[in-house]
């Protein structure tokens, strides 16, 4: 089977008071696809409770990174996943990780790269770490086929930063597709969060509404992407 890694948003899969019903959904579906799917827990474990705010106790892209590429790795343990077709799916933080993930110059530390990733609602912008160099998620040597998904009315991550950053590495002949959901928001797929407000770590302040609809096209638009590039699920 092909297999499918999953990352969750910047407050993680839960704990006692709530769980990630959208990571869980997501994987559900992953499986009903034919997909062995290994959602990843960066969070807990670690006894971090969110990284909404910015890194804490160590979790950072980069370490994101290193976990999908390790739990890439487990998979193609196991003898029932074809270890050529392993992707990558990432959600608000984990879609940051993603895009940091399809550069060939993060690849190229690890034995294989995915097959293919898909960025739900990613945050674009120049991250400035309080000890560091600046420095971008959307790199111009993505190498990995990428498919980034976006709410044009997403004030937490907003989709105009992506797309000017991925048009011209595009059209170098980058492998990416992106889609731009009209008055959709941030976490479009959290039904556990429709209405929540906050403000974000850049001041900005935020609105989740949830769209079954949006929710139902995007997962559409993500199985055919992975499908063209895993091939079929087996089932």
């Amino acid at each position: 089977f092909p297999a499918l890694v999953l990352l969750h948003q910047c407050g993680g899969l839960g704990s006692g008071l709530w769980q990630n019903l959208s990571m869980l959904d997501w994987a559900r579906q992953g499986v009903a696809q034919g997909y062995v799917v290994l959602l990843v827990d960066a969070l807990g474990p670690r006894n971090v409770d969110s990284v909404c705010m910015g890194p804490k106790s160590g979790v950072h892209f980069g370490r994101g990174a290193k976990d999908a590429y390790q739990a890439a790795e487990h998979l193609r343990t196991l003898p029932y996943v074809d270890p050529q077709r392993i992707g990558l799916a990432g959600y608000s933080w984990g879609a940051m990780v993603g895009l940091l993930a399809s550069s060939k110059s993060v690849a190229q530390q690890v034995k294989t790269p995915f097959s293919a990733i898909v960025a739900f609602y990613p945050g674009c912008f120049t991250l400035r770490p309080a000890n560091g160099s600046p420095y971008e998620l959307i790199r111009p040597d993505i190498g990995t086929p990428l498919l980034v998904l976006m709410g044009a009315e997403d004030t937490e991550t907003p989709a105009a930063e992506c797309v000017q950053k991925l048009e011209p590495v595009r059209a170098s002949g980058a492998p990416i597709e992106f889609h731009v959901y009209p008055d959709t928001t941030h976490c479009f797929d959290c039904k556990n969060l429709d209405g929540f407000t906050k403000t974000d770590s850049r001041g900005n302040r935020v609105l989740y509404r949830y769209s079954e609809t949006i929710t139902t096209d995007a997962g559409k638009r993500m199985f055919a992407f992975l499908g063209t590039r895993l091939g079929s699920g087996g089932r």
